[in-house]
């Protein structure tokens, strides 16, 4: 029997088992190398690291800390979710675990334009291709840069990034654009270039990476898919946590769910999908187990 299970070894996670293991609280971390922070080239605006920190070494940091204070951190992908009798059971590949509490921290995954993984993952490598603006529109200052793109997703995406550079393309991943009449003359006002699609490939060169159409082939030194994400919630939703219209878990002000016991942290929960915001989420979900389990104790 546990203190707390984690579900998910990303920022949020590992933020929580290292609050929770410092507690004294018997915590172990189920992760599926999933994580997106895993593929982040280089953070230049995580605090505290002025020269920027890779995804892969910050979350091997992390690791190694959560470890120092006694949580275990277990390769595996739980596959079931159950509460019984206030408790928790989380069942993975031939073996299960008990827990008081379970923190869920599984996060979400970028909607990818149609490539070759391979290829895909060294082009984000390279930062040919970005997911976050708010993480690295500061790298893109005065390039060229394409968003994938259409809608109020594409228009966004593509107006936050006009405060860094005024070579901008929107591209359609379709072969007409979906934007309002009001979306269309703004982003001429802004002086942002909208093509038609359909994409027809993506292809990354040494320093450039090539966008093809039926009709035209673009160069740019990076690329935004504007495509959506997929939230990881499918295990909150059948234990009957409430989600967001959007797939988000439902959280309160101390990152419960509207299950007893059951807490949320990181992009699972909806809000701004920052390290930082992540972490800030789990240090508030782990007090407040560390809390409930102290009342608990008392009664």
């Amino acid at each position: 029997m546990k203190d707390c299970v984690v579900i998910g070894g990303g920022p949020a996670g590992l933020t929580a088992a290292i609050y929770l293991a410092r507690f004294h609280l018997s915590v172990t971390v189920f992760h599926d190398h999933s994580s997106r922070a895993s593929m982040i080239p280089m953070s230049h605006n995580h605090a505290g690291f002025p020269d920027g920190i890779s995804g892969i070494e910050l979350l091997a940091r992390m690791k190694a800390q959560a470890k120092r204070y006694g949580a275990a951190i277990r390769s595996r992908t739980i596959t079931t979710l159950r509460k019984v009798d206030n408790m928790f059971a989380a069942e993975f590949y031939n073996g299960s675990i008990r827990s008081r509490t379970v923190l869920l921290a599984t996060g979400v995954v970028n909607r990818r334009s149609a490539m070759p993984k391979a290829t895909h993952d060294d082009a984000v490598a390279r930062g040919l291709i970005r997911y976050c603006p708010v993480c690295d529109g500061f790298e893109v200052t005065d390039k060229s840069v394409g968003v994938i793109g259409t809608g109020g997703k594409g228009f966004r995406e593509a107006i936050f990034l006009r405060s860094y550079t005024r070579d901008l393309t929107l591209v359609s991943p379709k072969s007409v654009h979906d934007l309002s009449e009001t979306e269309a003359l703004s982003l001429a006002e802004h002086g942002i270039i909208v093509v038609a699609g359909p994409v027809a490939a993506i292809e990354p060169d040494n320093d450039t990476i090539r966008i093809t159409t039926p009709t035209a082939s673009y160069s740019f030194a990076s690329i935004y898919p504007a495509l959506g994400s997929d939230t990881c919630s499918t295990l909150a939703s059948r234990i009957g946590a409430r989600l967001s219209d959007e797939g988000c878990v439902r959280v309160d002000g101390h990152q419960g769910t509207t299950v007893s016991g059951f807490f949320a942290a990181g992009d699972v929960v909806a809000g701004l999908d920052q390290i930082s915001h992540a972490m800030g989420q789990a240090g508030v979900a782990a007090t407040t187990i560390r809390n409930e389990l102290g009342e608990r104790a008392v009664r």
